[in-house]
């Protein structure tokens, strides 16, 4: 690998480090004689995904919004990116993060979904264009997460009732919480960020498109959420339309059909809950 790299980077590499990071995908630090470092990332189950996580990155830091790290050099085997230096968080991180993370949501776009699909974890993630954010998000994200479920034999009575009646559903849910598509991380939780040696929030690891900001904050909630300065700061600067709290557990929903289809039906039970209670409503 040193050598391969060394090639790519036209600068002699001597040393690798496993770092620590999730199944997806193995990930080095990698120094070179010179003394720079970097972040690589190799192994991934389909040879386009690390070329469609460079595209993420490069159009979150396109942005201007908060910090990402440079993608110095990508292709199907390898992805290089800088090097980020840890340190502590400021007193005000999460305000700050909040305010950025915001900032990144007010880049639009004249349709819903990306220029390519890419993927969330291993699962491939659709993107063609749309129009209707209605129909984006019960197409590509719900309905294509129940059809793999479906495919991977976790089928029930309840997920049955709730494809049968997806289309009614999730436009009583969606119905006048309309906006205009705008940049998303995709997958921000706290393992997909860090703090810099500034103290100052640094994202990755992103599952790019255009879309709705509620379906990014949903994300950011479900193994905990973040500080609750996060979401005040952001709301501050880009307030959200009354009954969002109504609409996050259907955008949460599309992550825990993943991670169902990822990992297993210990997830089962979470997404059950949150399919009866929109049926009963």
């Amino acid at each position: 690998m040193l050598q391969k790299i060394s090639e790519y980077l036209y600068e002699s590499c001597i040393s690798k480090e496993t770092l620590g990071g999730g199944s997806i995908a193995d990930t080095f630090l990698v120094t070179s004689e010179k003394g720079n470092k970097y972040v690589v990332k190799t192994g991934m189950q389909n040879s386009k995904a690390l070329l469609c996580e460079a595209h993420g990155l490069e159009a979150l830091r396109e942005s201007q919004s908060i910090r990402v790290p440079n993608v110095i050099f990508s292709n199907e085997e390898y992805l290089v990116i800088e090097f980020i230096e840890e340190g502590k968080p400021q007193r005000d991180f999460f305000t700050q993060f909040g305010r950025k993370f915001a900032k990144l949501h007010q880049t639009t776009s004249s349709y819903f979904g990306f220029f390519e699909d890419n993927f969330i974890g291993n699962t491939p993630q659709i993107n063609t264009k749309c129009d209707s954010w209605e129909t984006f998000y019960r197409e590509y994200r719900l309905r294509y997460q129940l059809d793999l479920l479906k495919n991977q034999g976790f089928w029930t009575q309840t997920l049955q009732l709730f494809y049968e009646k997806l289309e009614p559903t999730v436009h009583e849910v969606l119905n006048g919480s309309e906006e205009e598509a705008v940049l998303l991380h995709g997958d921000l939780w706290s393992g997909n960020f860090m703090v810099d040696s500034k103290g100052e929030a640094c994202i990755y690891d992103p599952a790019v498109y255009y879309g709705h900001r509620e379906a990014d904050l949903a994300m950011t909630k479900l193994f905990g959420g973040f500080s609750e300065s996060f979401y005040q700061s952001y709301n501050e600067v880009y307030p959200l339309k009354e009954g969002w709290q109504y609409r996050e557990p259907l955008y949460k929903l599309y992550h825990i059909l993943n991670h169902v289809n990822l990992f297993g039906n210990s997830y089962l039970q979470s997404a059950t809950s949150i399919i009866k209670d929109y049926l009963k409503a």
